[in-house]
């Protein structure tokens, strides 16, 4: 048996300030140059790039049951959907982090709380739709393509009316562990600009249950407004039905943007 290729988490540090599930994630990333995710980096960090592009992520998937430290979810406001675009960031000791432009979801609530914290909340219409066996034992045991699973999302924006839909259909006789695969999600961690630092704020979860699948359709506009051109069809369609996630106390970075780094070749380092 080939040994497990994903990376082992890090420990938190205390205290544990949020608990929460991630289920029904979608994953569709682009290349793009490393001068344009380098713009947007927060001092201290700079472009985690893979087979010599930094690459952009729109993520889509379903929060359930978030709460504060190790407590039990906050009824109705710990549970929505949350579409995000995203980057990838390395620190100069290699604690690789992601790096958020947006992040919709339909709590207005949650939104005003996480951009006080300086976290780019956008109050969105967001909803899942899914179709078939998402469950990938039930629907590789139970007739797999025949069930027809499909999960998507759409979302619009409450302001400016940006826009997206987008939907895949996980084959989940196909295990996604390659490097770039790894690369794109094994992250564990964030970094975020507050008020003039840079932070970095760790998280932990078991390896995704991670599949390729197949993209249906693709209507976005919200890469574009954070600023961020591509075209064509995503290079990188992921699903996994999920995983539980625990947030740990911030860390402040230095100010001072770090050194260039060289894109990594392998899987991806504990970060």
């Amino acid at each position: 048996m080939d040994p497990d290729p994903w990376p082992r988490a890090p420990q938190l540090p205390a205290p544990i300030i949020m608990d929460q599930r991630w289920t029904d994630a979608v994953f569709l990333h682009w290349r793009i140059p490393e001068s344009v995710a380098g713009s947007f980096m927060p001092p201290g960090v700079v472009p985690d790039n893979f087979d010599g592009s930094a690459w952009v992520g729109l993520i889509g998937f379903r929060m359930q049951g978030a709460g504060l430290g190790r407590g039990p979810g906050i009824p109705y406001f710990g549970s929505f959907t949350e579409i995000n675009v995203r980057l990838y960031s390395r620190e100069p000791d290699g604690t690789r982090g992601v790096v958020f432009l947006s992040l919709d979801a339909s709590r207005l609530a949650v939104v005003l709380a996480a951009r006080a914290a300086g976290i780019p909340y956008v109050w969105s219409r967001a909803g899942f739709r899914g179709a078939g066996v998402l469950d990938p034992v039930a629907a590789v045991d139970g007739g797999g393509p025949a069930a027809g699973p499909q999960a998507g999302y759409r979302v619009r924006r409450l302001r400016g009316g940006a826009q997206s839909n987008f939907a895949v259909a996980p084959e989940f006789d196909v295990g996604a562990t390659d490097p770039l695969s790894l690369h794109l999600t094994a992250r564990f961690g964030l970094h975020t600009r507050f008020r003039g630092r840079t932070l970095y704020v760790p998280n932990t979860h078991t390896a995704w249950p991670l599949y390729r699948a197949h993209l249906i359709s693709c209507e976005d506009q919200l890469v574009a407004a954070s600023g961020i051109d591509v075209e064509g069809p995503p290079e990188s369609v992921l699903f996994s039905p999920g995983v539980r996630t625990q947030f740990g106390r911030p860390r402040v970075l230095s100010g001072r943007a770090g050194p260039r780094l060289a894109a990594p070749s392998g899987r991806p380092d504990p970060g």
